[in-house]
């Protein structure tokens, strides 16, 4: 009996071979492969922005982030060349201060005196995921882009989530 299946079996690749039959999942077609499209901050920053000038007042800045529900912004001159960023932190530092000498928030304290003037840009050509390493390296909220000396648009971690949400289901390349 074991004679009798090895000789079907035998006969039944015998067949296959001579039929051509491989395999009956048929002939698999090699993946295509898409090109890695590139995506970049200038895809998802942000162009409409609130900005600031030196001279404006800090409660005028503590009144727009609340307004706006933003964390900070830009600070720029009247060529709207960045100067500084100026952040919640630092109107929370202003109004810590001020309790600490008891002494209350001075109306005429300005952003030029608050803001933080040592600021990191981002370029606009930046891949999303390199600038998503660079938020997580420098612990920063926001990038601004500037392009020609120029403010251009600014990049936040939450563009960058965005960017993510949009991408669902494709490549991560």
């Amino acid at each position: 009996m074991l004679t009798i299946l090895k000789s079907v079996t035998l006969e039944v690749r015998l067949n296959k071979i001579i039929m051509g039959i491989i395999n009956f999942r048929g002939k698999r077609d090699k993946a295509i492969s898409k090109p890695a499209e590139q995506i970049l901050v200038s895809d998802y920053m942000t162009k409409k922005l609130i900005t600031f000038k030196p001279s404006d007042s800090l409660d005028h800045v503590i009144n727009l982030l609340i307004k706006n529900k933003i964390s900070g912004g830009p600070v720029v001159n009247d060529k709207n060349e960045l100067i500084g960023i100026i952040s919640e932190g630092d109107c929370m530092k202003h109004i810590s201060d001020s309790k600490y000498y008891n002494m209350p928030m001075d109306s005429d304290n300005t952003v030029e005196k608050n803001m933080a003037s040592e600021v990191e840009t981002i370029d606009k050509n930046m891949n999303i995921f390199d600038a998503a390493t660079k938020f997580i390296s420098s612990k920063r909220r926001r990038f601004p882009i500037v392009e020609n000396g120029k403010l251009i648009g600014q990049i936040s971690q939450k563009d960058v989530l965005k960017a993510a949400l949009k991408m669902k289901g494709n490549s991560w390349k």
